[in-house]
């Protein structure tokens, strides 16, 4: 069942996208070689959880122990932070996260560079960077869901690279998983009617070999079969009357940034 959010509601997870915001941002700037996920986590934990009524929303969901899911090169999503993995020089980190305030809940993702990487690497990750700014440019009422997937693959196969199989993006906002699945492939025109009020966590996860995935043995991390790279941009979106509304955007955040 898809709930559509009030205005109010709409505001309120657009507070709790303002801490994801600042949550990302910071994790970036701590982020750096010899820097565990594990000590990432715990920096995240606490800046959420100063602010007043704000809680992580992934920590115990699912049994899931972190408040961010990190993921390191291959690995596309659900890494589990440990104080024994450590970053290094040239690594692509994913960092999602999620933040519950007041009964309401904003999820988003990044993927940045710790130092330098490769061309092909900064290509991929400016490759997914641009699907999500063209997901989030289809997700206007009157449109189908398939008109997110569709912007988001076209931009993705233009470039030579694919979306991950099976991973999707997904409503929030009440719950951290709600209806309508928002997959990163898809036909215009076609899937659920968009309508002012749905909110809804768009999320390329992109990869530059096969599609195919695995989990890995933690039970968590999803990775590339094929050991290739894979990068993953987030937000989280409302659809109004007005067009999109990212609600996870500021303050200004590493999220739809390029540089």
């Amino acid at each position: 069942m898809i709930r559509l959010k009030s205005q109010t509601q709409i505001d309120g997870i657009a507070a709790a996208g303002a801490i994801v915001a600042e949550v990302l941002a910071t994790v970036q700037d701590h982020a750096a070689p010899g820097i565990s996920t594990g000590s990432l986590d715990q920096t995240a934990e606490e800046l959420i959880r100063n602010h007043r009524g704000a809680s992580p929303a992934f920590k115990g969901l699912y049994d899931f122990p972190g408040t961010l899911c990190t993921s390191i090169n291959s690995e596309i999503v659900h890494g589990v932070p440990s104080l024994k993995r450590r970053l290094e020089y040239g690594d692509l980190l994913s960092v999602d996260v999620g933040v519950r305030l007041h009964g309401v809940v904003a999820d988003a993702a990044v993927t940045f560079a710790v130092g330098e990487v490769s061309p092909d690497a900064d290509k991929l990750r400016r490759t997914a960077i641009r699907a999500l700014a063209a997901g989030v440019e289809a997700a206007r009422p009157g449109g189908r869901i398939g008109d997110i997937g569709a912007a988001i693959s076209a931009e993705v196969m233009l470039a030579g690279f694919a979306v991950a199989e099976g991973l999707m993006g997904h409503g929030v906002g009440v719950e951290v998983h709600e209806d309508p699945r928002v997959p990163n492939f898809g036909v215009a025109g076609r899937g659920q009617l968009m309508r002012p009020g749905l909110v809804i966590a768009i999320e390329p996860m992109v990869v530059e070999g096969s599609d195919r995935i695995r989990t890995l043995d933690d039970g968590w991390t999803v990775a590339t079969d094929d050991g290739g790279l894979s990068v993953h941009q987030e937000h989280t979106v409302a659809v109004t009357a007005d067009g999109p509304r990212i609600l996870t955007a500021a303050p200004a955040t590493v999220a739809t940034r390029e540089s």
